[in-house]
């Protein structure tokens, strides 16, 4: 599966997928890894994911999910979700809905994860 079939007919979520792909390659290189369910990006491990959350969930949801893997717990309020699944490794779920979102500070947090994948 690519990332063009995985989007087919969400465009919102392929425009905000595209944007995210776009921070990433300004970062440095990454793999893409399309699985039914998920993007994920890696380098020698995964560092962040979308997945769009209207193919599980029903109800007014985000058109793509950003979840995100950092070394330590971020305490932006602009998180939906934060787990830790293993120690010293905390997940980050970001909802979205416009590209205008996809600012610096996501920016910055995709270049921390990026970093600690490496």
């Amino acid at each position: 599966m690519t990332p063009e079939t995985f989007f087919e007919g969400q465009e919102l979520a392929w425009q905000l997928f595209d944007e995210i792909w776009r921070a990433i390659t300004a970062i440095g290189d990454a793999q893409v890894h399309v699985t039914k369910s998920q993007i994920a990006f890696r380098r020698q491990k995964a560092f962040a994911w979308v997945w769009m959350p209207g193919r599980y969930l029903r109800g007014d949801v985000a058109p793509l999910v950003l979840t995100i893997g950092l070394c330590r717990r971020d305490a932006s309020p602009r998180w939906k979700e934060i787990v830790e699944p293993v120690p010293g490794r905390y997940t980050h779920h970001l909802e979205l809905t416009t590209i205008a979102e996809i600012d610096h500070e996501v920016r910055s947090w995709l270049h921390e994860a990026w970093e600690f994948a490496g």
